[in-house]
């Protein structure tokens, strides 16, 4: 399967972010706790390189803690603050203030000094279509003055948003890259659903959700779907008999494997099959590293 999406509002996005880079204080990198890694856009990584950084690893209550303990650990040897979040209940949100001042703390104390005192915080909301940054926003404000969708692309334009006295925040349009270099990027966005549907080969993609559950979460998938055998059957017996099972059929009793695939997909994104983490391999954030230079 080769994904690539880069629309030309792309392009406006990542230059609207450079031209109001120097208008904030730090910049909060938002990531999908089940991809922390798919989910970290190296181009916003390069824009906001001399700015202090706040990363929120958000929808935790769909990821696995053990693993997103260990992301957090490793994000913040960068030299970020750190904050794991679920924007939908609310839970830690109020870390990101304190996070805020930590991350600003000299330009606060330099401010105090030249008799500045009080001035707020201003930050930019940064991140890839569907981490749940409109979510994260209205929930931060505590009103819903950001669009919200469980698709890629929802946030259009510039919006800057008084969150407290001392705190502003500017949202941004959801930006990917122009090309993943590394296909299983790709898979892992397309499985979170950030990129369009309309794009994908959904089966393709269910077959790789079905393979990844087998290697690494059998049990989960076997609980859900009660499968004879996922080891060693064909991707598409395993697809083929899930569907079975949940009786969606088409007309002449023919297995509709192509709605088997979509269900299999919402399953996971709406947390069904429990805690997931798709970016296991800790040591691929070597890569990132050494491709941002």
């Amino acid at each position: 399967m080769n994904i690539q999406w880069y629309p030309g509002h792309m392009t406006k996005a990542k230059r609207m972010m450079e031209e109001n880079l120097k208008l904030v204080d730090v910049v909060i990198e938002m990531l999908d706790a089940r991809v922390p890694l798919s989910s970290r856009n190296p181009e916003i990584l390069k824009i906001a390189n001399n700015k202090p950084r706040i990363v929120v690893l958000n929808k935790i209550d769909l990821a696995d803690d053990f693993i997103t303990k260990k992301w957090a650990a490793i994000l913040k040897e960068e030299g970020a603050e750190v904050v794991t979040v679920n924007a939908r209940d609310g839970k830690n949100m109020n870390n990101v203030m304190a996070a805020a001042k930590i991350a600003c703390k000299e330009k606060i104390e330099r401010n105090k000094a030249r008799g500045i005192i009080n001035r707020p915080i201003r930050a930019m909301i940064v991140g890839i279509p569907n981490v749940g940054k409109s979510t994260f926003i209205n929930k931060l404000i505590g009103k819903s003055s950001a669009k919200t969708g469980n698709r890629p692309g929802v946030t259009k334009g510039k919006q800057w948003l008084k969150v407290k006295k001392d705190f502003e925040l500017l949202d941004t349009p959801g930006l990917l890259w122009p090309k993943f270099e590394d296909q299983s990027v790709g898979i892992a966005l397309a499985l979170i659903g950030s990129i369009k549907e309309e794009l994908l080969d959904t089966r393709e993609l269910a077959f790789h959700m079905i393979d990844f559950m087998r290697n690494n979460y059998k049990d989960r998938f076997l609980e859900k779907y009660n499968v004879s055998d996922i080891e060693t059957k064909e991707l598409m017996e395993i697809l083929t008999e899930a569907t079975c099972l949940r009786r969606l059929m088409k007309a002449g009793n023919i297995p509709d494997t192509d709605r088997m695939a979509l269900v299999l997909l919402d399953e996971f994104r709406n947390g069904k099959f429990g805690k997931i983490t798709l970016d296991r391999n800790i040591e691929k954030q070597d890569n990132i590293d050494n491709n941002e230079g």
